[in-house]
């Protein structure tokens, strides 16, 4: 045991009592109904401790605290503490006083919850030191400790349900809206590649851009021919007829303007 471990309490009862048990004629176990448990031999606090992987039971008066008789207990379960075999009340102990004489005694709790306590503090401790001496095996050896395998068994296949899964808005692939116009038609940008066509004016005309003129552009793919206005058609027989009344009109009226005199007849 080393001198810079620290005792810690594990359990404290305010009333125990102890008996003296007579020796055990046989393996079968202690039983309480052979002690006298209308007469206990002492009464007092019982406090267990543990200091490094030992724990102790004391047996202390309660209201001095002086130590009665102290049970070290290294291994539970084990010789150092038993139940009886007829009640879970009463256990034996194996007392010490520290020059190497030892005795059993019984011990006996008013209640079954500080009897029940009181077992589960000593199973709580070795379960504490059982691990920390798996952990100190595993520090020296970890190769030998169990590895984790992540990997399919033979036959064992997996499912994976991905029909509600929703695309992201915006995602490579999706379809973006095109923007639309004012009226509500859908634009179409221009193609790649494409060129501004320009109007070619008929020829002998000319077309005026900020006060200069300019000339006629040749067609491309046309061996330097310009493209000239689409000319004039003809007018027909029914376009004359339609115009007929008002060119007349014309005619008449100038023809009744005289010269000179400034007067218009109607």
């Amino acid at each position: 045991m080393e001198e810079g471990e620290y005792e810690s309490v594990l359990c404290v009862k305010p009333e125990v009592h102890v008996y003296r048990i007579p020796p055990r004629a046989t393996n079968r176990g202690y039983r309480a109904a052979e002690w006298q448990l209308d007469q206990p031999s002492w009464s007092g606090r019982l406090r267990i401790t543990a200091k490094g992987q030992v724990a102790y039971i004391k047996l202390e008066d309660r209201n001095s605290g002086e130590l009665f008789a102290q049970a070290p207990v290294d291994q539970f379960p084990g010789t150092a503490v038993e139940s009886v075999t007829d009640s879970s009340r009463y256990f034996v102990i194996r007392i010490e006083d520290g020059n190497g004489r030892r005795a059993f005694i019984g011990i006996g709790f008013g209640d079954r919850g500080d009897a029940f306590d009181f077992n589960v503090a000593l199973q709580d401790h070795f379960k504490w030191v059982k691990q920390q001496c798996e952990f100190a095996k595993q520090a020296q050896n970890p190769d030998q400790g169990p590895k984790l395998d992540l990997g399919f068994k033979e036959g064992q296949t997996i499912k994976l349900n991905i029909a509600n899964v929703k695309k992201k808005e915006g995602a490579a692939g999706t379809p973006r809206a095109r923007p639309a116009s004012a009226g509500g038609l859908s634009l179409l940008p221009p193609p790649p590649g494409g060129k501004t066509s320009t109007l070619i004016p008929p020829p002998g005309e000319h077309l005026s851009v900020g006060g200069s003129l300019v000339q006629p552009a040749a067609a491309p793919g046309s061996g330097g021919a310009t493209v000239s206005w689409p000319q004039p058609k003809p007018a027909t027989a029914a376009t004359a007829d339609i115009w007929g009344d008002f060119t007349k009109s014309t005619g008449s009226t100038s023809s009744q303007t005289q010269p000179g005199t400034g007067w218009v007849q109607f």
